[in-house]
């Protein structure tokens, strides 16, 4: 069965502000998420091995933060992380767990996991690396949950216990000391990458089966090592996946499983959805629903407080660029290519190609025009029709080629259609996933001309 490990080693082969609550945050209702998170890209040109954070309103659309750049980045060890979790501890701010791995080399061993504290997530202190285990093997995707029964963390990882690939844990008070290691979910067939989530007093358990590849839910009512049983059949998007989590919304009975794609296309998010965390029925959202941070790999989510949500933005700020997102191929965005506007696939390389500036329109300060972030001056503009990436040439044709007008999205409201400024009838769209400016009339052409601005 594909494991990410084959493939992506064989591939490669060949200003802070002061900020209080009233009351401790814990004790607060959750009104938003954090995503912490490491990056890759198809030819390495994104990667980075380091911590990342995200926030988001709804769990769905995600706003990377310090520019999508890292928040920390480990100091010892192999001087890079995979898989980060996040938790918020019983007596007050967050622990943050990492793979001690850097790069996409998965044969090595290793007993250790790297931890930080933090009161807020606007910044990380205490790093260490903790030890968890003797055995001569991995330590990796570490996740992490409260175990009333213990009054202790239960640490949750995948490692191989000399039989097969299985789940181990430890309980620790501190992320200190971290106690014995002992096998926590072993179904007699390997298995890999697993998140937690306690619900009404029982306790899921989401996985990747390594025989089927398939992601699966499981469900115990103590929380206690070996006593889950599985829930759902198996699911899977794209053609291989794995790290599942597990996500209550904070807007209702609803509950959200990510899984990270690593093939055909390495680094793709996608989500299902289900009413009852404790049944066997998920169904597959559409990706028009969300959009995670750009390169994002082997995530964590958080719930944190909507005063929380906005101390990050303030801390660490939102992105100074935007993506379009195309809204019938809503796994393609807006980019150029050899000089032309195009919507292709995600993941792409280079992925700076799909990142825009959203300036003053240059020819009507009301409009908008898009500057290339990776190639500053350049803007996408209209020629014979077809949309091109060109210098400014500072001309007032130019302007008006490179300048558009936000209106209501034509095939959805809630997203965006852009009108040309000198050619008002016509609206960019895609055809052929090449970009032009048309008219539209048809529902086709309508979806064709419908975008939502995100990162």
């Amino acid at each position: 069965m594909l494991s990410r490990r084959t493939i992506l080693t064989t591939a490669l082969t060949a200003a802070a502000v002061p900020f209080a609550f009233a009351v401790p945050a814990s004790a607060q209702a959750s009104a938003a998420y954090a995503m912490v998170y490491f990056k890759e890209s198809p030819n390495s040109t994104d990667d980075s091995y380091a911590l990342h954070l995200a926030v988001s309103s709804d769990g769905l659309q995600w706003t990377p933060l310090n520019q999508n750049q890292p928040v920390a980045t480990p100091t010892a060890g192999m001087l890079g992380l995979r898989d980060p979790f996040a938790i918020r501890k019983q007596g007050g701010g967050f622990a943050v767990l990492a793979t001690d791995l850097k790069g996409r080399v998965f044969n090595l061993n290793n007993q250790y996991l790297h931890v930080w504290d933090s009161t807020d997530l606007r910044s990380f202190t205490g790093y260490r690396r903790v030890k968890v285990h003797d055995l001569a093997t991995h330590s990796w995707a570490p996740t992490a949950f409260w175990d009333p029964s213990r009054s202790r963390y239960a640490v949750v990882y995948s490692a191989n216990n000399g039989t097969r690939d299985v789940f181990m844990v430890n309980y620790t008070a501190d992320f200190v000391n971290m106690g014995a290691a002992q096998v926590f979910f072993d179904p007699g067939f390997n298995v890999l990458d697993g998140d937690v989530l306690v619900h009404n007093g029982a306790f899921y358990l989401a996985y990747k089966n390594l025989a089927t590849g398939y992601l699966h839910v499981a469900r115990s009512t103590t929380g206690q090592p070996n006593t889950f049983t599985t829930l759902t059949s198996g699911l899977r998007q794209g053609s291989a996946i794995e790290a599942p989590i597990l996500v209550k919304s904070n807007a209702g009975n609803a509950f959200w499983l990510w899984g990270d794609s690593f093939s055909p296309d390495n680094a793709v998010f996608y989500a299902w959805q289900s009413s009852d965390i404790a049944g066997n029925s998920w169904s597959a959202l559409d990706q028009r629903t969300y959009t995670a941070p750009m390169s994002s790999k082997h995530a964590g989510i958080v719930p944190i407080t909507e005063a929380e949500r906005a101390a990050l933005v303030t801390r660490w700020g939102a992105p100074q660029w935007n993506r379009l997102k195309s809204y019938n191929y809503p796994g393609r965005f807006v980019r150029h290519a050899s000089d032309l506007g195009r919507i292709d696939p995600f993941p792409m390389e280079p992925p700076a190609d799909q990142q825009w500036r959203l300036r003053a329109g240059l020819a009507d300060a009301a409009g908008i025009s898009f500057e290339s972030v990776n190639y500053p001056g350049r803007y996408l503009r209209h020629s014979g029709y077809a949309i091109r990436l060109d210098a400014n040439d500072g001309t007032a044709q130019f302007a008006a080629d490179a300048t558009f007008h936000r209106t209501a999205g034509l095939a959805d409201a809630s997203w965006a259609s852009f009108t040309s400024h000198n050619f008002p009838t016509r609206y960019l769209r895609h055809s052929g996933f090449a970009l032009r400016i048309d008219p539209v009339a048809t529902a086709t052409e309508r979806a064709d001309a419908t975008f939502q601005i995100t990162y």
